[in-house]
């Protein structure tokens, strides 16, 4: 396969190119498909080696000088990134509940992905999660093996002990220096009121409790893969970065990955590669899977696509943290933000009648941050009852470890027509018992001694609604949030699990030469308020795998 494309440049490709009839055929060890957060690392890490050729592709917009990137990617203080009119977002449109159709939901589509357009988040998953995918036969992913890849990927400014490593490229603190806002002071009190104790690491190895959201957030910053990664790495001649590139789908010839069909500037073109490495994400990157005829073969053949390899568990699993809200007005004179340097606390707790450890989350966030370019919602719009966003404050609940799960399917042949996707939160009587929960806990927070002086009126639920199971199941499912967590998509497991889609190493089962590494292969979602730093972990994992594939070519 020849690569042209006139107005379209690659760059230096390493040992790999060779010259045909005076025509260059481009050809690259490793071809990388999404330049987020597990993309960039690996890019990264797998260009150390001078004699591995690596290209990276993002269909969204490369920023390559850290002066020139747009604020609302440089600032952890804004979200605007995650607004549907940024051009940095893929403004996907998903359901999460029946009650409320479709919405927006946020997808990096930018190089860094989601950690240039997140909260700056460095939450772990707990070492009980890895636990539990090495037991579902992925002993590669045990918290022992996975613990030193944490420590590889981070730069704890904080502490200093055998959980954390030093001299990492992502920067992790928990923002202690400045003052702390009063919804936060009150949180932290309720808490320890009610009898959970505090927790001075929520990244170690029991992060029971409440305690300090570590974060990426240096010196207001969104320090993301992109820039702490990748950018480092730039200057390496076998490694080449291109922004604005969709990848149509991956090429597969006599069952093995040889390259992959993109588009850039209105062309299509194909490049060669001895491996591809899908790291799109856990929407992309099973629909990169099932466009290239790898997925299930009731849903290929429906669409008119020649069927690779029959696994049916491409799309399915699709696992996500939902966050359902108590809002409530503050009194006036108090504060909501604190400057870059506030304190944030999450509080790691066990739902009554779980048998899963530290299952559920709760925080205190202001409703709307405070920005000139703040998007309301409609979301916002009904929580506030018309006061102000700067005056209204909510407790966030969160299914850390929901026991439900949805699917992502193919809509369309066309790369370019987004798939369909549905959470179905709530649908498992057990997750719908553990937010109902969860939002009395909240309710009843408001209700304590420590928020005497900070809690002028909870706004919703109202008592009505509050004391009635099923008019607060409604409540729920008509107000939910989510995140940007997604994940499971492309699981991992052993050949008995029908549903895994890749093997412990990352490699897609039934096709050489293809691998995936981002949040889709988690086999069960991390049961913390964040993916990120899990997410640089496992590609940090997975370089050892990735590179033990070429070394066989």
């Amino acid at each position: 396969m020849s690569f042209s494309c006139p107005n379209f440049s690659l760059g230096v490709v390493s040992q790999s190119s060779r010259q045909t009839n005076e025509e260059e055929t481009m050809k690259y060890d490793v071809i990388i498909v999404g330049g987020g957060a597990a993309g960039s690392v690996l890019a990264s890490r797998l260009a150390e080696d001078s004699n591995t050729s690596i290209l990276l592709l993002e269909a969204g917009t490369d920023y390559p000088d850290p002066d020139h990137l747009p604020d609302e990617i440089k600032f952890a203080t804004t979200s605007y990134a995650e607004s549907p009119d940024s051009e940095h977002n893929w403004a996907l449109r998903g359901t999460i509940t029946e009650e409320q159709g479709e919405i927006h939901v946020a997808q990096g589509k930018v190089i860094g992905g989601g950690s240039s357009i997140n909260g700056a988040a460095m939450q772990r998953g707990l070492p009980e999660d890895f636990d539990s995918w090495a037991s579902m036969g992925n002993d590669q992913w045990s918290y022992d093996k996975v613990l030193p890849f944490f420590r590889k990927s981070e730069r704890d400014l904080d502490i200093r002990d055998d959980f954390h490593g030093t001299d990492g490229p992502i920067p992790v603190r928990r923002r202690q220096a400045g003052p702390w806002p009063d919804i936060q002071k009150a949180f932290h009190s309720a808490c320890l009121a009610e009898g959970y104790g505090p927790v001075e690491d929520t990244n170690g190895p029991n992060p029971a409790g409440v305690g300090v959201w570590p974060s990426n957030n240096l010196d207001g910053w969104r320090m993301s893969a992109a820039l702490t990664y990748l950018n480092p790495m730039r200057h390496r001649l076998n490694l080449t970065v291109r922004g604005g590139v969709l990848v149509r789908k991956v090429l597969i010839e006599g069952g093995k990955a040889v390259g992959v069909e993109a588009e850039s500037g209105g062309e299509v073109f194909s490049i060669e590669s001895d491996r591809v490495v899908l790291s799109a994400g856990a929407l992309k990157s099973p629909h990169l899977l099932m466009l290239s005829g790898i997925g299930p073969k009731d849903q290929l053949e429906e669409f008119g696509i020649p069927v690779i390899q029959d696994t049916p568990g491409v799309g399915q699993n699709l696992m996500n943290h939902l966050s359902a809200q108590v809002t409530f007005k503050v009194k006036d004179g108090l504060s909501l933000h604190g400057d870059m340097d506030a304190i944030h606390f999450g509080l790691h707790y066990t739902a009554e009648g779980s048998t899963e450890v530290n299952d559920m989350l709760l925080r205190t966030t202001p409703m709307v941050d405070e920005r000139p370019e703040r998007v309301p919602g409609l979301r916002t719009k009904f929580l506030n009852d018309g006061i102000p966003a700067d005056r209204v404050a909510r407790l966030s609940v969160t299914l850390g470890l929901p026991d439900g799960s949805g699917y992502v399917r193919l809509a369309s042949s066309d790369p370019s027509v987004q798939p369909t996707f549905n959470y179905q939160y709530l649908q498992h009587p057990n997750d719908k018992r553990r937010v109902r929960d969860g939002i009395r806990k909240a309710a009843a927070f408001l209700e304590s001694d420590a928020y005497k002086d900070v809690c002028d009126q909870r706004l919703h639920p109202v008592d009505d609604i509050l004391n009635d199971d099923d008019a607060l199941d409604r409540y729920i499912s008509q107000t939910v949030g989510t995140a940007r967590h997604v994940s499971g998509t492309c699981k991992m497991g052993p050949d008995s699990d029908p549903t895994a889609v890749v093997d412990q190493y990352c490699s897609v089962k039934g096709v050489a030469g293809l691998s995936v590494v981002d949040a889709s292969i988690k086999p069960k979602i991390t049961r913390s308020g964040g993916s990120h730093a899990t997410v640089l972990m496992m590609a940090e994992r997975a370089v050892e795998f990735i590179a033990r594939t070429l070394a066989k070519v």
